[in-house]
């Protein structure tokens, strides 16, 4: 999970616990301070009171088996929704595929580019450079919870994308639920705002395509992690 969304209002209460932390960060700095410790410190917190930990260190790292899985399937150009320090676009990018990163944290932006990978930062619901010529969009790392509205997502990327062009999307596996909820980050005593997020079950992402005017072609595991490919 990259968490690059637009974050939310102001910190919701939580106790004794709360009171002692420092006053909240913004979320993108919080991430920020992960990617440049390179250290899987940061814990995501959910309201409804589950946690998992932020993988800096896999976002950092080399492929997986997973990720190379998914790359082959994409086809260019390719753009990477919420690249973070852009190990996936460097890959397709050394690879000899046209591919540009997206993402909202400078410091996501600043590693990425310093390792060689075409980003710019802004979100997805900016401007983005050829606009109905994308051949496929990636939402890896959990990015479908982008903003914690997923239909309005991937209606953005239908209309992105070429005719025929696919989604690549990692979702939850289906046992998992699936909902939006608001999501921070905490690292030792620093905590980061609430913003929003969604999670999507791979027995869910069909509603959500369908209401954004794509198809679900197929969806897959590998290493534990979920993906469907969906057809605009």
């Amino acid at each position: 999970m990259t968490p690059l969304a637009a974050v939310g209002g102001p910190a919701q209460a939580g106790g004794a616990r709360d009171a002692a932390l420092s006053a909240p960060l913004a979320a993108i700095e919080l991430y920020g301070r992960t990617l440049e410790l390179a250290q899987d410190a940061t814990t995501v917190r959910s309201s409804d009171g589950r946690t998992w930990p932020l993988p800096a260190g896999r976002y950092l790292g080399p492929l997986a088996a997973a990720d190379e899985d998914v790359l082959s399937r994409a086809t260019a150009p390719v753009l990477d929704v919420g690249c973070g320090p852009g190990r996936h676009v460097l890959a397709l990018a050394k690879r000899g595929s046209l591919a540009l990163g997206v993402d909202v944290s400078p410091v996501a932006v600043r590693i990425a580019r310093e390792r060689g990978a075409p980003v710019r930062q802004a979100s997805v619901f900016d401007h983005i450079p050829g606009a109905g010529t994308w051949g496929s969009a990636l939402l890896l790392d959990g990015n479908i919870g982008i903003g914690g509205r997923p239909t309005a997502l991937l209606a953005r990327l239908a209309r992105l994308l070429r005719p025929g062009g696919v989604v690549l999307a990692e979702v939850d596996a289906d046992d998992m639920p699936s909902g939006s909820t608001r999501i921070r980050l905490e690292a030792g005593d620093a905590i980061s705002d609430w913003f929003r997020w969604a999670h999507v079950g791979a027995d869910a992402i069909g509603e959500h395509a369908s209401e954004a005017g794509l198809a679900v072609c197929d969806t897959w595991e590998v290493e534990g992690r979920w993906f469907a490919s969906l057809l605009r």
